[in-house]
């Protein structure tokens, strides 16, 4: 049961700072509603969305349950994943980052399950993803030469998201990033040519 704590505490914590700011915001604050930390570069924007991370939306209202539900078997791999690393001693640092991402989906899920009917504006299973985080770094225009989007505005980092998705945006990125050492199979020694047993 050791080995399970520490991914079992991130997890608990991931989703319960999620949890109260994105209650915090909701009862706190109107859609569209900000609140300036850094000038113009680091704001609490509240907004919500249907769909995926980041804003990104699935059509229609078959589109929302089947996203919610596709969430739920998601997560449940996921769980079962995490279990199976642990279970086989894989490197701490992968089971580490599969917990972020697991508390980063299960916050995000609970959101889209949930919150319609406990805010009582929606049924359940279709309820929105509350996001708050915008980071306008570097804010202008596309010059006239640019393909496609001269002359249109630019932003960057443009999307409003959650501790739930800054939580899955670490892990896969760790991942990426440490791929080599989470997964690197133990060479065995082969035989050395030169050290065959010449039978008398």
């Amino acid at each position: 049961m050791k080995a399970y704590s520490r991914p079992l505490i991130a997890i608990f914590l991931i989703l319960l700072a999620d949890q109260v700011l994105k209650t915090w915001v909701k009862t706190n604050m109107f859609i569209g509603q900000e609140y300036h930390l850094i000038d113009n570069f680091a704001i609490i924007h509240f907004t919500e969305n249907n769909g995926m991370a980041f804003g990104m939306e699935f059509g229609g209202e078959a589109g929302k349950l089947a996203l919610s539900l596709f969430r739920i078997l998601a997560v449940g791999g996921i769980g079962y994943g995490l279990h199976y690393l642990i279970k086989h001693k894989y490197h701490r640092g992968l089971i580490l980052n599969v917990a972020l991402i697991f508390a980063g989906a299960l916050g995000n899920i609970i959101d889209s399950v949930f919150y319609g009917v406990i805010y009582n504006y929606e049924k359940l299973f279709h309820g929105r993803v509350v996001d708050m985080f915008y980071f306008p770094i570097i804010q202008g225009h596309f010059p006239a030469w640019f393909p496609i989007w001269a002359g249109e505005d630019f932003v960057f980092f443009r999307p409003v998201f959650n501790i739930a998705d800054a939580a899955i945006s670490i892990g896969v990125i760790m991942i990426l990033i440490f791929q080599k050492t989470y997964f690197k199979e133990d060479v065995k020694e082969q035989p050395s040519l030169n050290s065959e047993v010449v039978e008398d």
